[in-house]
């Protein structure tokens, strides 16, 4: 496994990271959670350190099962978690997100049985984060995000507040996530900027986000580099989804979409073939080849996903294999990113 510094700190994290949204089964058709337990467990086996939740996955039950897994393991183990999507508050605050349920987003009109709020005020994330901690088990977390941004709280009151917990030994580093330019460099130093990036999601190279992350010494964590399973050549205009996951109606599974993304990964197969890797493996390392990419967070709900995705990190690509790669993208993805 490839290990790189979390910003500026001395926190040697993973390139390949577990990301535990779909553990809490929340919007991806439910999870159980010994399978969970053992997928956690089996990235720790095979080298993965950097394990990434939040609060709202599964309103706490991401949380409360990597606790459970990481228990006995809790040094082994570069924690992230996140603040400032609130579900729980008697009033509202901040800007209203989204209305959900048990399932996921509720998208038909109806009213959510959870007002989710994006709120970042001082007094709401210290208490979201002894809320996170007392689910994880722990008491400090070593990357600690603000998940979404929330325009009603200055940036600056925001960013004291966690650098106050920075200095109490509670956090770690400080990081942020879903921001846009602006936004990001508002906060000023921080260690890790988490975004949606693969190969159909490229905002951060357009914008100019992740150029400014590699030159101020800012860890970028990748979230749905797989893009929800699409690129790893499993799912098929057959595949059946769960109630409530999050890829059923979502246009890039439509059977077009899933056709034209088989006829890239087919492009990528002799490449995969020649390192014995899976699709999915060349695509994660791809991702972490990018520059100013330093981390992946690869998704997994069984320990045979955690395995493939963690041996992704040991995957070295050669300069001309990326390159190859990038011209299948351009040619076969023209428009689409």
């Amino acid at each position: 496994m490839l290990y790189r510094k979390l910003g500026q700190t001395d926190i040697d994290a993973s390139v390949v990271a577990l990301g535990a949204w779909a553990i809490g089964g929340w919007m991806w058709g439910g999870c159980e959670e010994a399978d969970a337990v053992r997928a956690i467990q089996a990235s720790l086996d095979h080298g993965v350190n950097l394990i990434d939740t939040a609060p709202i996955y599964g309103y706490g039950r991401s949380e409360r099962i990597v606790g459970k897994a990481i228990r006995s393991r809790r040094s082994q183990v570069v924690l992230a978690t996140k603040c400032g999507l609130r579900w729980d508050l008697a009033e509202p605050h901040g800007v209203l997100h989204f209305q959900g349920d048990d399932l996921g987003i509720v998208r038909d009109g109806t009213p959510g049985k959870y007002h989710v709020y994006k709120y970042l005020h001082p007094d709401s994330i210290r208490l979201e984060l002894e809320g996170s901690l007392q689910r994880l088990g722990t008491d400090y977390v070593d990357l600690y995000q603000t998940h979404w941004q929330d325009e009603t709280t200055p940036i600056d009151e925001t960013m004291a507040a966690l650098e106050t917990l920075r200095d109490q030994g509670k956090i770690r580093a400080i990081g942020i996530s879903n921001a846009n330019r602006d936004q990001l460099v508002a906060y000023g130093p921080i260690d890790g900027d988490q975004e949606r990036y693969s190969m159909l999601d490229r905002r951060m190279e357009q914008d100019g986000c992740l150029e400014y992350c590699r030159a101020n010494h800012i860890s970028v964590l990748a979230y749905s580099p797989l893009v929800h399973g699409l690129l790893t050549g499993k799912i098929t205009p057959q595949t059946q989804f769960h109630p409530g996951d999050l890829r059923i109606g979502n246009p890039r599974f439509s059977p077009d979409s899933l056709r034209r993304i088989q006829v890239l990964l087919a492009g990528f197969a002799p490449i995969a073939r020649a390192h014995g890797a899976s699709l999915a493996q060349l695509v994660i390392a791809w991702t972490f080849s990018r520059p100013g990419l330093t981390h992946v967070l690869c998704g997994a709900r069984n320990e045979r996903q955690a395995i493939e995705n963690a041996r992704a990190g040991e995957l070295p690509l050669a300069q001309d294999e990326i390159e190859a790669i990038d011209e299948l993208i351009r040619k076969h993805l023209k428009g689409q990113q």
